[in-house]
Order: structure tokens, then C-alpha cells, then sequence
């Protein structure tokens, strides 16, 4: 698969913004590996390669487990996940996958158990931030494989 366009070099300008989003979310009360753990499932349900090769390898850094990140496709069967990474998983994939409009009570009504209403804002943004992502990289075919983990690291 041949890249379309390099968006990180050819839209610089556009790219500041998004970058906002990685900034702004550095900072955020909702513990990076989590976002990261997010970020790594909703590459999976939109089939983001490139993001897929980053945010594996930034986990297996920050100390995630293979098997976690193996089972993770089918976390709702696996008991190896927090119950606040599961209301996180939860929510991820219900914004993720809006249908008819909607994201149930039942899945609002398990995240707000887990976080405060600040972090589940955060955790909102940043699933909308990663499927603004997965949708540039499929877009334009980023290619996958040569990501080196912490190269968009943002301090916080």
C-alpha cells in the first residue's frame, strides 16, 4: 500500500490543531496508559495500522502486557481489565460506534461510576481525537511499522 499524502509534513498548518487536542490531553487527570489503552482499541475498531504499530508500543514501554494487548478485542470475556478500564472500553466504543444518535444510559451510567464528569469529558475528547487520527492515517496511507515509541510524546 502506497502513501497517498505525508499529513504530518504536508499539513502542518492544520495538523497545530490537533496537536492542541494531544497537548491539552497530556495534562488530563485520566492516566496516559489508559488513553493509550483506548486509543489502542478504537485503532482496532476502525482498522488504523499505523495507530495500531504506535500505541502497542508505547504501551509494551509504559509496561502494558502482551496478553492484555492480545485479548484486548475481546475484553468484555477477559478478566484482565479494571473495571474502570472496562467503563473506559465501554464508553470508547459506544462513541466510537454512534448509532441512531445514541450512547446508552447503561454505558454513560458504568463510566460516570468510574470517572468524574472532567474525565470523562477528557476521555471523550481523546476518543474523538484518536478517530480524527485513525480517519487521517487510513485516508491517506500511513504507513505502519517504523514507529519508534515516544516519538509524539507530549509532556505533560
Amino acid at each position: 500500500m502506497e502513501q497517498r499524502i505525508n499529513f504530518f509534513a504536508k499539513g502542518q498548518n492544520a495538523m497545530k490543531a490537533m496537536y492542541g487536542l494531544g497537548s491539552y490531553l497530556a495534562k488530563s487527570p485520566v492516566e496516559k496508559k489508559l488513553l493509550n489503552l483506548i486509543y489502542f482499541r478504537v485503532s482496532q475498531i476502525n482498522g488504523c495500522a499505523f495507530c495500531l504499530d504506535m500505541h502497542s508500543k508505547d504501551l509494551r514501554v509504559e509496561g502494558e502486557t502482551e496478553q492484555r494487548l492480545y485479548v484486548l478485542n475481546a475484553w468484555r470475556d477477559a478478566p484482565l481489565y479494571t473495571d474502570r478500564e472496562r467503563a473506559a472500553l465501554a464508553w470508547a466504543e459506544a462513541v466510537t460506534k454512534i448509532k441512531e444518535g445514541d450512547v446508552s444510559d447503561e454505558v454513560y451510567h458504568e463510566a460516570i461510576q468510574q470517572f468524574t464528569e472532567e474525565e470523562l469529558i477528557d476521555l471523550t475528547i481523546a476518543v474523538n481525537t484518536i478517530n480524527s487520527y485513525n480517519r487521517l492515517n487510513i485516508a491517506f496511507r500511513t504507513p505502519a511499522g517504523d514507529y519508534q515509541p515516544g516519538a509524539f510524546a507530549i509532556k505533560a
